[in-house]
């Protein structure tokens, strides 16, 4: 059965539609999200990778998506067929999550330098980073009346964390994408923001080296000394979707237990 991160019912997403992109299994922060959104009257697509349907369709039936839809974000055809069924589904949009992203696993380890190759290289900043500029432009024509795009981001993105690598710069790129996404888009009433979670026990994180050690670490040093929590990072996108995030646009918001904040950990620091 899959895990319900949602929090208690109500309408503040009543009447919007949107589009959730990266539900993997009951465990990926896309699927907290989208249990949150769901909790609170949204309806709802969900882009997946090829391959992958047979994995996300129960996950999809258990909240009453509208559609499961396959879409390669490297391949222009398969964008445009995936689009043409969003808008076949809803006809406009009001939200959409880009939780996408990708790296060589012999890159995501040691030296940056040394294992960072050209292919591998592009093909991260493409998938993680460009695929977010091609899916803003392609929802926000399916915004006339505004709406909300948000990103999933880390840390690595600011700072040098051990094995994260090549999705460190990907993800700096992201988030550089995301501010003049929001200046471009603010025009039309759409906000754009990225969420910054913590390290979260995810098929992600388990394709870098040293991810048990980021979980503990993220949890020992943070200035709440404890886990990033599925619920936060849910209510935390709520807010940006739904129109309680009016008037924010172009941020990076951090829900990760304080870990950012922090220089040394709270027993380093005491005496």
């Amino acid at each position: 059965m899959a895990e319900d991160y949602s929090m208690p019912k109500g309408e503040l997403m009543k009447g919007k539609k949107g589009v959730i992109t990266g539900v993997a299994n009951h465990q990926s922060i896309a699927w907290g999200i989208a249990s949150q959104l769901a909790a609170q009257g949204a309806e709802m697509s969900f882009l997946h990778l090829p391959g992958m349907e047979r994995r996300v369709q129960p996950l999809a039936e258990s909240l009453g998506v509208k559609a499961v839809i396959a879409a390669d974000v490297t391949d222009e055809a398969s964008m445009d067929a995936a689009f043409e069924a969003v808008e076949a589904a809803h006809g406009t949009l009001d939200f959409f999550l880009h939780s996408i992203a990708f790296a060589n696993k012999d890159e995501l380890k040691g030296s940056f330098v040394d294992n960072t190759t050209r292919e591998g290289f592009l093909r991260a900043m493409e998938i993680s980073a460009f695929s977010f500029v091609d899916c803003a432009r392609r929802a926000a024509k399916l915004m006339p009346n505004g709406g909300s795009i948000v990103t999933m981001t880390y840390l690595g993105a600011e700072r040098a964390i051990p094995n994260y690598n090549t999705m460190g710069v990907a993800k700096a790129a992201l988030e550089a994408a995301v501010r003049y996404a929001a200046r471009d888009l603010g025009p039309r009433r759409i906000r754009v923001n990225a969420i910054s979670a913590g390290a979260m026990k995810t098929l992600s994180l388990a394709g870098i080296s040293g991810g048990r050690s980021m979980l503990a670490q993220g949890r020992a040093l943070s200035a709440m000394g404890e886990d990033t929590s599925m619920e936060g990072v849910a209510g935390c996108a709520l807010w940006l979707m739904s129109d309680l995030g009016l008037s924010t646009t172009g941020e990076v918001v951090h829900v990760d237990a304080g870990f950012h904040i922090m220089g040394l950990g709270s027993s380093e620091s005491e005496g």
